[in-house]
């Protein structure tokens, strides 16, 4: 159980933790996909993307450690549905993660902004350096594979034989091992605030020649974390090791 705090410093340290994350993650993406960057054209891109998203998810939730480090809608509503988080406290959550997902996404682009620059011909396409789109976009099929995803990525996170802020590194362990093993159908957000917040940031930011942030689409990385989080918060309730 996390101490207890006022609701603006779960929105500071929510904040922080999501920013991490998002920087960490969209700077890995800009760093495989974007032209005169040292990992253009490397063919252990996915390897560099999955790893870049582990190292944000340890980074962002030892930041927001003095929350419990959720830094994911997906991961405080599992919490609050198995009565690990109380459910008054959850919009704080929220507001620090969307927040903070949004800035950390904006701090990327202004990392590589010289490289989106160069990219000025083909940015239309750089829409899933910060939100995800799936390869095969068939949007029922996308779900269920978030919500399969996220769902044991919560699981684990509410079950697991740990409760301590030095374990955050079995979880950054867990993401990768999404990341390389359920990601390729939709590249795996299973945190709402990840896509959601990095999408609206790239519908706004003076990207040169960009494209649509394909709002139709964006349901689905909200929908389905969702799902699966609130399915492995009822799962916790009846488990022995959730008690």
């Amino acid at each position: 159980m996390t101490p207890t705090l006022s609701g603006g410093e779960i929105i500071l340290w929510e904040f922080l933790g999501t920013a991490a994350l998002l920087l960490f993650g969209v700077g890995v993406v800009a760093n495989v996909i974007l032209p005169r960057s040292n990992a253009d054209g490397d063919t252990s891109h996915w390897v560099i993307i999955v790893i870049g998203w582990g190292v944000g998810v340890l980074t962002g939730a030892s930041i927001a450690d003095k929350t419990g480090g959720h830094i994911n809608p997906a991961v405080t509503i599992g919490l609050a549905m198995a009565g690990k988080t109380p459910w008054s406290e959850v919009p704080f959550y929220l507001v620090g993660q969307l927040l903070g997902a949004f800035v950390g996404a904006t701090l990327a682009w202004l990392v590589y902004k010289l490289q989106f620059d160069a990219n000025r011909e083909q940015n239309a396409d750089t829409v899933g350096i910060f939100a995800t789109n799936p390869p095969i976009k068939k949007p029922v099929w996308n779900l269920v594979s978030e919500t399969i995803a996220t769902f044991f990525l919560v699981l684990f996170i509410l079950v697991a034989p740990y409760q301590s802020p030095a374990n955050y590194a079995a979880v950054t362990a867990l993401v990768v091992g999404i990341g390389a093993a359920l990601g390729g159908p939709t590249g795996y957000a299973i945190n709402p605030a990840r896509d959601l917040g990095p999408r609206a940031a790239y519908s706004v930011l003076p990207i040169p020649g960009k494209g649509t942030a394909d709002w139709g689409y964006a349901w689905v990385p909200i929908v389905g974390p969702l799902l699966g989080a609130v399915l492995a918060g009822l799962l916790a309730l009846v488990l022995p090791t959730a008690s």
